[in-house]
């Protein structure tokens, strides 16, 4: 078969879902570097990507994550979007940078 021909394989992630998810799967026994920073969401979801690449061989794979400014839009739509959501803990946002970057 013709490399160029072979089926193709896209793998879409919700970047923020995962983060979450990564974070809180760590939150009774928190991942801590050297610093004393809590690296629980940028290793959960390393492992997590890690994970999905073996389990579905994609030939393509996206982490879509929500533009900061995109809350004014959906608010205007859906008034109660988020509305009683708590803050994100300060520990992780302070790990989304290198969470992005990955």
């Amino acid at each position: 078969m013709n490399p160029s021909s072979a089926p193709k394989k896209l793998v879409l992630i919700d970047g923020y879902a995962m983060v979450y998810r990564a974070y809180f799967a760590f939150i009774k026994n928190p991942r801590v570097n050297s610093k004393g920073e809590n690296t629980s969401a940028a290793f959960g979801f390393t492992n997590l990507l890690n994970d999905l690449r073996k389990k579905l061989s994609p030939t393509h794979l996206a982490v879509v994550f929500d533009p900061a400014e995109d809350h004014g839009e959906r608010a205007e739509i859906f008034p109660e979007y988020k509305a009683h959501r708590e803050a994100m803990p300060e520990d992780l946002r302070s790990s989304l940078p290198h969470i992005v970057s990955i």
